[in-house]
């Protein structure tokens, strides 16, 4: 049995994903310009993501206290037809190895499905091994940098078909 559960992101846990996706990027020295860690609405993730709830999403994994393990997030990208972003994902810790982040990244998916997109398109850093092991794992595949790209210190792209 799960002790923890994934449901969508409440303005109650944008302090606490923010301080994870800080602490991680910091912990792999990326917090720096080009990196999720200068985005404008990092401390308040709640509000981008809800703004628009058939586009995008954000989920967060809490305990059975109630804080938050990490987090993940979905929307529209535009660089590539029919196609959403995995964004943001990063887990304490504490969270890190009990599969929270592959139950993450289904749960994307399964948001950009239902949303009507055929293809999910995420960026990473080279640093990031675990999080690069996970997606090669759940089917993604490296592609070259599309032009769209916003995070210019990222440099590994992967895109994966989600049609049903």
């Amino acid at each position: 049995m799960d002790d923890y559960i994934i449901r969508p992101i409440t303005a109650a846990d944008d302090p606490a994903i923010a301080w994870i996706i800080r602490r991680n990027l910091e912990h792999y020295h990326l917090d720096i310009s080009g990196t999720a860690y200068f985005d404008k609405e990092l401390d308040s993730l709640s509000r981008f993501y809800n703004a628009m709830p058939v586009e995008r999403g954000y989920f967060v994994a809490v305990d059975g206290d109630g804080a938050v393990l990490g987090g993940g997030g979905v929307a529209a990208f535009a660089g590539l037809t029919n196609c959403a972003e995995a964004q943001k994902l990063y887990l304490s810790d504490a969270a890190k190895g009990r599969g929270i982040g592959k139950r993450l990244m289904q749960t994307i998916e399964d948001f950009a499905r239902a949303a009507g997109y055929e293809r999910l398109y995420l960026e990473t850093h080279s640093d990031l091994q675990a999080a690069i092991h996970l997606y090669e794992k759940l089917g993604f595949r490296q592609i070259d940098k599309p032009a769209a790209v916003l995070h210019s210190t990222m440099n590994m792209f992967y895109l994966k078909d989600i049609r049903a």
